[in-house]
């Protein structure tokens, strides 16, 4: 399937996977993701920021996303030209959160100083080139972008 994307590449959908979020399935995720990484020649550096992204992007789902219950959350893997990158995208319709919003840690004040939270998705914005949330038709979607 082809479409067109942002900054004049093509996007190819690659591979969706369904599944239950829960913390026991982030392994799963990882894998799955990791198998269409090597698939298409990604570093080695590139994929283990993806795998921290995916730890934290998907226990969120997993903690918050239908606390107390467990629900669904798709994970979709896309590969776009123009540069090379893959596109990750979480979907889930879980409570409506916008991580984006939280204001960013201060990384100067020492872990006793700092706020508890908002670490993890800090450490994602800086280590991916692009990220992104939308909530549309009852779904959060949360997408990150790894040029590889």
């Amino acid at each position: 399937m082809r479409r067109p994307a942002e900054g004049g590449g093509q996007r190819y959908c690659m591979k969706e996977l369904t599944i239950d979020a829960t913390v026991e399935n982030i392994e799963t995720v990882t894998d799955f993701v990791n198998e269409q990484l090597r698939l298409h020649g990604c570093s080695l550096k590139a994929q283990m920021q993806i795998d921290i992204a995916i730890d934290e992007l998907f226990g969120n789902i997993a903690h918050y996303a239908y606390d107390p219950g467990v629900g669904p959350a798709t994970v979709r893997v896309e590969l776009k030209e123009e540069p090379l990158a893959v596109i990750i995208t979480f979907i889930d319709r879980g409570v409506p959160y916008d991580p984006l919003k939280k204001a960013d840690p201060d990384t100067e004040l020492s872990a006793e100083e700092r706020e508890i939270g908002g670490l993890g998705i800090y450490m994602v914005k800086k280590t991916m080139d692009g990220i992104s949330y939308e909530y549309k038709n009852g779904q959060n979607i949360l997408t990150i972008t790894k040029n590889i």
